[in-house]
């Protein structure tokens, strides 16, 4: 009897297991087998197929994200990785190029060719050749080896570089999503001044119909709340910018809507610049590519010296050839020893430029170790004063609001200007930017560092 367990795929695909195989490997012949297995074999194709083909995408509508699933969003569909990560199967293959040179060259080739004589008295005849070679290097004084260890040193290089690109990415996507939590903030804060312009107009029309206080207190009010929608309107178009600007950070520029989880804090962290130097010149991925390769120039050096020796190859063939068949056959081998003895100082100035490319490269090293000290440095001057910055104005806010309460009683009350409230409300409103300001560039500030270190 046949098994009647079976397996359900993912995609619904229903298999056979292996003991059922076996019962009807006995019970079947071979046409029957054959045909098993190729339905195993289109089984197994079209579940993997499947969930490629319904794959979710990587943003749902409505999904909550934050900061950390931004990144790894941007890290796996980002242009600009996928172009370094070609660039490093390009090294890759490089290698297996230069590596080819160990082994032995096959070629195979056939012929055939028809004569006419000009002389009447010849007769026209045909030409048959077939052969198959082999070469082989049998020493060069290590130029292969020495253009394999290139090509490895060049791909390790491609790696640094790749990590600097997945560095830069990272840094991008907490730029874009630190400005989105920014122009969120201000949206709503331009939001809530307009309500409280709104109804400052109100108490102000209120007063103007019991006669307490006159039309240009009405009038003022109007144009204060119209000034506040007019930044309202510029601070909803700043909100869309900033998340076309995540989508694009992200490698999502058709990401559907999603929120975003506010990670826009100030917690002062207590960093040793000391400590930070030395991790950025351990990390740095442009660092490590530049230090790769200089060992690859100086292997390149080298491999231009290397010139100047000979190499040894060998060689051996078999043939047919001849006007009929059967053909003549043939074989033959040997080596040869090839010695270059003048080639128009070509090595001499491949070796010259391999050295220059060094010294341009040592030269490009100590400016970027300049840079990362200038990076790191900056970074964590601006942190330390948006830190600073942060505790002012979150006192600013605190004394706004108390000012502000002050003269809406005193308006309340008919011995306040509505001036000294449109003056308060600004104030405000405001200080409450310059804190969002300053929780930004603290954020900033931070994610310059890290990037500064090296730290994704």
């Amino acid at each position: 009897m046949i098994s009647d367990r079976y397996v359900f795929s993912d995609a619904g695909m229903l298999f056979a297991t292996s003991e059922a195989v076996k019962n009807l490997g006995r019970e079947m012949g071979a046409d029957m087998k054959r045909f098993l297995l190729y339905l195993v074999c289109f089984g197994v194709c079209f579940g993997l197929l499947l969930p490629v083909a319904g794959a979710e995408e990587p943003v749902r509508t409505g999904e909550r994200l934050d900061l950390q699933r931004c990144i790894a969003i941007a890290l796996s569909r980002h242009p600009g990785i996928q172009a370094a990560d070609g660039t490093l199967r390009v090294g890759e293959s490089r290698i297996g190029q230069a590596r080819s040179g160990f082994y032995p060259q096959v070629n195979g080739s056939a012929g055939y060719s028809r004569t006419d004589p000009t002389t009447s008295s010849s007769q026209v005849y045909d030409s048959y050749s077939s052969s198959v070679s082999l070469s082989q290097n049998l020493y060069d004084f290590g130029k292969t080896a020495t253009q394999v260890k290139i090509q490895e040193l060049n791909r390790d290089s491609s790696r640094s570089d790749l990590d600097n690109i997945r560095t830069q990415v990272s840094y991008g996507v907490k730029q874009a999503y630190f400005g989105l939590l920014q122009a969120g903030r201000n949206r709503d804060v331009s939001r809530e001044t307009v309500g409280q312009f709104q109804q400052h107009l109100e108490r102000a029309s209120a007063f103007f119909e019991v006669g307490t206080q006159p039309k240009f207190d009405v009038t003022k009010a109007e144009v204060d709340l119209s000034n506040a929608k007019l930044n309202l309107i510029k601070a909803e178009n700043a909100f869309r910018l900033a998340r076309v600007a995540l989508n694009n950070a992200m490698g999502l520029p058709e990401a559907p809507d999603y929120e975003v989880a506010d990670q826009l804090s100030s917690q002062r962290l207590a960093i040793d610049l000391d400590e930070i130097l030395r991790r950025a010149y351990d990390r740095r991925p442009d660092l490590k590519a530049i230090a790769v390769k200089r060992r690859s120039l100086e292997q390149s050096i080298e491999l231009a010296r290397k010139g100047y020796y000979p190499s040894v190859t060998g060689s051996a063939g078999y043939g047919w050839g001849g006007g009929s068949f059967p053909l003549d056959q043939g074989w033959s081998f040997g080596a040869q020893l090839n010695i270059p003895l003048f080639s128009g100082f070509s090595t001499k100035y491949e070796v010259a430029e391999a050295q220059a490319n060094l010294e341009v490269l040592a030269a490009n090293e100590a400016l970027l170790r300049q840079t990362i000290d200038q990076d790191v440095k900056r970074a964590w001057l601006n942190l330390q004063e948006a830190a600073d910055r942060g505790t002012a104005a979150e006192l600013i806010v605190r004394q706004a609001a108390e000012n502000l309460e002050l003269a809406n009683g005193r308006y309340a009350s008919g011995v306040g200007s509505p001036i000294e409230v449109t003056d308060a409300l600004v104030a405000a409103s405001n200080a409450k930017l310059a804190q969002i300001s300053a929780l930004y560039d603290y954020k900033l500030a931070q994610s310059s560092l890290e990037k500064a270190a090296g730290e994704l």
